[in-house]
């Protein structure tokens, strides 16, 4: 609506950056998909920035940051959708157009397509990770607690970065790993965003581990918030905190369950 109210969001046409590979790769397109809309995608991030901002009781610098990023985001998906119809374009549409090319990495590339691409999506781009299984919300988190999602957010980027490293020696077109390049310098960038926030969280009294640090810990259990278990014979793990236990006690008694209800026709007594 225009005139009284600003644009939520503004599209611009051009690209964030180039994504225009060198020649079509079917097989690779279908793992591209994974930086798309696999469980630490594109998608993933976007959804999962935009939610946290949407959803913060801070207005201000951090969530500023996380609507900011989260927008950004969404430009990635773009750049990888265009790039995942771009390396469609044609591809060959049969074995028989494939060999007709007499070129055994055509064939190859067609052999490790995802169908879905062409059958669903006319050569284009889907909302579903490498093995084709759809994206889900389920992959978002937005807690309303910053600090617990700022970490979350630094994991995810971590994660991506790395998908995104596996994929550029995955693949020998110039016009793709520039365009990797670009997204894995930004998935840097993002890193240090979001450790620098989870700083600028304590620096702020806002947050501080653990989460959530309102919640007291009961004077009763002060020994199991403070206490590290050792499970490994001769292990190291003791350096982790001062006070350390070496033969973990059980607390608690031998579970005994009430019978269960006969309807579920579920074993509940010894045999006589």
């Amino acid at each position: 609506m225009r005139g009284h109210y600003p644009a939520m969001f503004r599209h611009i046409k051009d690209l964030q950056f180039e994504a225009k590979p060198d020649g079509p790769d079917a097989a690779f397109a279908r793992r591209l998909q994974e930086a798309l809309g696999g469980k630490w995608g594109e998608l993933t991030l976007a959804h999962q920035y935009l939610f946290q901002g949407w959803s913060c009781r801070l207005p201000g610098k951090y969530q500023d940051l996380l609507l900011d990023v989260g927008t950004e985001e969404m430009a990635h998906v773009e750049m990888i959708c265009t790039m995942i119809a771009r390396l469609l374009q044609d591809a060959p549409l049969s074995m028989r157009a494939a060999a007709a090319e007499q070129n055994p990495i055509l064939a190859m590339a067609f052999g490790g397509g995802n169908p879905s691409h062409l059958v669903q999506a006319g050569g284009g781009a889907l909302p579903m990770d490498g093995n084709g299984v759809p994206w889900t919300g389920a992959c978002v988190t937005a807690s309303g607690n910053l600090l617990a999602d700022f970490h979350a957010n630094a994991t995810a980027e971590m994660h991506s970065r790395l998908q995104l490293a596996r994929l550029f020696h995955m693949t020998d077109d110039p016009g793709v790993k520039q365009m990797l390049r670009f997204l894995i310098a930004r998935d840097t960038m993002h890193q240090r965003l979001w450790l620098s926030a989870i700083e600028e969280l304590g620096r702020d009294g806002i947050e501080e581990i653990p989460v959530p640090d309102a919640f007291p810990d009961a004077v009763a259990e002060s020994r199991h918030a403070n206490t590290y278990l050792s499970f490994s014979a001769g292990g190291d793990g003791r350096i982790w905190s001062a006070s350390h236990d070496d033969e973990p006690p059980a607390d608690g008694g031998t579970p005994v369950l009430p019978d269960g209800d006969p309807q579920l026709y579920s074993s509940t007594r010894a045999p006589a």
